[in-house]
């Protein structure tokens, strides 16, 4: 039986034009991000893979950092999705200072406008590489989250204060003592900040042969 060549390219446009479409509503609606690294912990683990709501604050041409229209900003304690300005790799980070803010740390307590993040122990955790980690609970403008603090890490503890350009936001990583980020990266540009992560989609134990962590499955991110 001779093949319809015609037919049979006219199917593979219309499959590469779905596939096309597809990424394209991808790009620019949802998306999800793995974790590979445990600078978000206790919040997010290593083997996160966490859904981005790239809607949040705006809408962007798909596959680029060109904002259409714009209908809201993070705010302080939003978790975003960003392009690092360093190296343009993905980094999930918490908003701990917007535009305009002076930001300051003192031994690891975050001020913001003068305003102390209080913290409140809630846990000694062992660590496999650093002996023990404290996770306390943080208290940022009155939006509370979970931070990790490792002390036998060498880390910058203290900084500032500076104050945030017109445009640009500061990051940190909610295991403070290990992650890469506004204290070495510098602000973010609000184009780079690609949308808010808002849950775990699914979780896998990278240590444990990638057994699934069910418990943190469609687990909300605050």
């Amino acid at each position: 039986m001779a093949i319809d060549k015609k037919k049979v390219l006219r199917e593979i446009r219309i499959f590469v034009l779905m596939i096309l479409i597809v990424s394209s509503l991808r790009s620019a609606l949802a998306d999800w991000n793995d974790v590979p690294t445990g600078s978000m912990k206790p919040t997010i683990q290593e083997g996160d893979r966490v859904v981005v709501n790239k809607l949040a604050y705006d809408l962007k041409v798909p596959f680029t950092t060109i904002n259409i229209v714009r209908w809201g900003n993070p705010v302080r304690g939003d978790i975003v999705v960003l392009f690092s300005p360093v190296d343009g790799t993905r980094l999930v980070k918490r908003v701990v200072a917007v535009p305009g803010d002076s930001v300051e740390m003192r031994d690891n307590q975050l001020f913001v406008n003068g305003r102390l993040a209080k913290q409140s122990p809630i846990a000694i955790v062992s660590s496999e590489d650093y002996g023990s980690a404290y996770v306390m609970d943080e208290d940022l403008y009155g939006r509370n989250h979970k931070v990790m603090l490792t002390p036998e890490i060498p880390a910058v503890r203290s900084f500032g204060p500076i104050t945030v350009p017109e445009g640009n936001y500061f990051v940190l990583g909610d295991n403070r003592d290990n992650s890469n980020d506004s204290r070495f990266i510098g602000f973010i540009e609000r184009r780079r900040i690609v949308g808010k992560a808002v849950a775990v989609a699914f979780s896998l134990d990278r240590k444990r042969y990638f057994v699934p962590r069910m418990d943190r499955f469609f687990e909300g991110l605050i």
